[in-house]
């Protein structure tokens, strides 16, 4: 089985991309970052009680919590997910999950205070969050604002 030119370009033309848009982030610029892929996905939450839930997740998640950005000029939480948990994630009241082909703004690494969004807890190696503890998570903090009707306003796609 061979591996058409074409798609070889095409896979490290996005490869490039993102190594380019890593080392933009890692020199204090911030990058927009597209969704999918093989990086992550994204889970939209309100911020809720921000610190408590990464708390939590810090002991189910042996080592510390993965990578979470906090916004809170929007009020968002965007808890960063193995890529194709989009495809999986079920309607849930208190998240949002998306991937390709949307894009998510990534702050520079070494911001981790306001203003701005900034990184609640930093990215760290290949480390995402788990999916399924995130849902039980949400069940339990019921975190608000409910992110749905905002991030479909500004996606412009209605809800279903």
């Amino acid at each position: 089985m061979s591996i058409a030119e074409v798609q070889v370009r095409d896979d490290m033309g996005d490869l490039a991309d993102r190594i380019r848009a890593y080392r933009a982030i890692a020199v204090q610029r911030e990058v927009r970052m597209p969704l999918g892929g093989s990086l992550f996905d994204t889970v939209i939450t309100g911020m809720g009680d921000a610190a408590a839930m990464v708390a939590t997740m810090d002991e189910i998640q042996v080592g510390a919590c993965g990578p979470v950005i906090a916004d809170p000029d929007a009020g968002w939480l965007y808890w960063l997910v193995p890529p194709g948990t989009t495809a999986r994630w079920d309607p849930h009241p208190y998240g949002l999950c998306l991937g390709a082909p949307h894009i998510l703004r990534l702050p520079p690494l070494a911001r981790d205070v306001p203003p701005g969004p900034y990184w609640l807890r930093p990215c760290v190696s290949d480390r995402l969050l788990p999916p399924v503890p995130l849902r039980g998570l949400l069940e339990c903090f019921r975190p608000l604002p409910a992110p749905h009707e905002s991030i479909a306003a500004q996606l412009g796609f209605p809800l279903t």
